[in-house]
């Protein structure tokens, strides 16, 4: 099933799931402790129930208050959507599909290490964001105003809680493809400023995800209303799993739990595309759903 965070007009919060198609049932009317969905995780685990089964009792059990997501999306709710959840930590894979290790090699300087991470046991993982540096679904991604060449990076995110994955959400790595391609070594400038990354608009249980390499991934961006780039492929063309990627990750490396991992892109602008200021990106997953955010200077 599929969790949204709700925002009120009063800015009070809480925590739905889609039981029912465009129906969120708000957990959080009924149980006021599940504010976030970390809570309902904890509850889970400590009950010995699925995420999805605890949330299913609780629906048939309470009396929810109900949000049409129609209507949230198209602002004629007392509602809204924030960041499904916080992640106290964002690290990202890189150079895990061909299309990124060959677009990496063209922009570097140094290009023969792309393609020794490319095909290394060891894969490429960095920290990518702090919570303070992410947005949610219809906030405002930024691009490097020290960078003349600035991208997304759509990509499929994993969440760990107690060292295992338990659900997926969309994620935009966004990039500012100049400082790194000046020198590897300008990684994390190039990677972590200020809204430097999007997760959203939901998360999906693992559960309810058959199979996570095999779902399509799309990417457009309008720029006054027009389309000015788009971009589709597989995650079935990724070179590694998320299981893969989640046990380097924890190797000699305790994360706090909701932790999320970006695991690469395939769809990357030509080299005479950048981001502008007031474009809009859209990155949908199938079975996730679809995460928009316009784009800002800072």
């Amino acid at each position: 099933m599929k969790y949204y965070s709700l925002i009120g007009m009063e800015g009070d919060t809480g925590l739905a799931v889609e039981a029912q198609d465009g129906v969120l049932s708000d957990l959080t009317s009924v149980h006021h402790e599940l504010e976030v969905l970390e809570d309902l995780a904890l509850a889970a685990a400590v009950s010995g129930q699925s995420i999805d089964a605890l949330a299913r009792q609780i629906v048939e059990g309470g009396d929810c208050a109900r949000h049409s997501l129609a209507e949230i999306l198209n602002d004629e709710s007392a509602a809204a959507l924030d960041m499904p959840f916080e992640p106290p930590e964002v690290w990202a894979a890189g150079v895990t599909y061909k299309t990124s290790e060959m677009e990496r090699r063209r922009e570097s300087e140094t290009p023969d290490v792309y393609s020794m991470v490319y095909s290394a046991e060891r894969p490429e993982v960095f920290f990518k964001a702090t919570p303070e540096r992410c947005v949610g679904p219809h906030d405002a991604v930024g691009i490097r105003e020290d960078s003349d060449w600035n991208v997304p990076e759509p990509e499929l995110a994993f969440v760990l809680y107690g060292g295992e994955i338990i659900g997926y959400t969309i994620g935009n790595d966004m990039s500012s493809r100049q400082i790194e391609g000046e020198n590897p070594l300008y990684l994390p400038q190039a990677k972590v400023f200020n809204r430097c990354c999007a997760i959203g608009p939901c998360f999906v249980t693992a559960e309810s995800i058959d199979d996570p390499h095999g779902l399509d991934v799309n990417c457009v961006i309008t720029r006054n209303g027009i389309e000015v780039f788009s971009g589709s492929t597989n995650t079935s063309q990724m070179a590694r799993t998320c299981q893969e990627l989640a046990d380097w990750l924890q190797r000699h490396n305790d994360v706090p739990n909701m932790t999320t991992v970006l695991t690469g892109t395939p769809i990357v602008p030509p080299p005479d595309f950048t981001l502008q200021e007031g474009d809009s990106v859209s990155i949908t997953i199938q079975n996730i759903g679809t995460l928009v955010n316009d784009v800002m200077l800072v």
